[in-house]
């Protein structure tokens, strides 16, 4: 079994404790359904905040590569001009 598998049942098994602390906890039904979806929302919440991390450092390295390539393209440019210069 990978790292990876072992992780994620580690995880799973975390969350199904919670829920069942949570749903056999000693409060009334409608307070341990509004902390079920207060945690729900904050596990969304840190989701979303990971998924916009990672999308603002995929565009910055994107945005980096393409400046180099630009540089690149650029010097290219350059140098066949310098070429063309010296054969005529």
């Amino acid at each position: 079994m990978n790292t990876g598998k072992v992780a994620l049942s580690i995880l799973a098994a975390l969350a199904a404790g919670a829920a069942l602390g949570i749903l056999f906890a000693p409060d009334k039904g409608s307070i341990t359904r509004r902390k079920i979806a207060n945690k729900g929302k904050r596990y969304v919440d840190d989701v979303k905040e990971k998924y916009n991390e990672i999308v603002d450092e995929v565009v910055e390295k994107l945005e980096s590569i393409k400046q180099s390539a630009d540089d690149l393209i650029a010097d290219g440019k350059e140098k066949m001009t310098d070429l063309r210069k010296e054969k005529v």
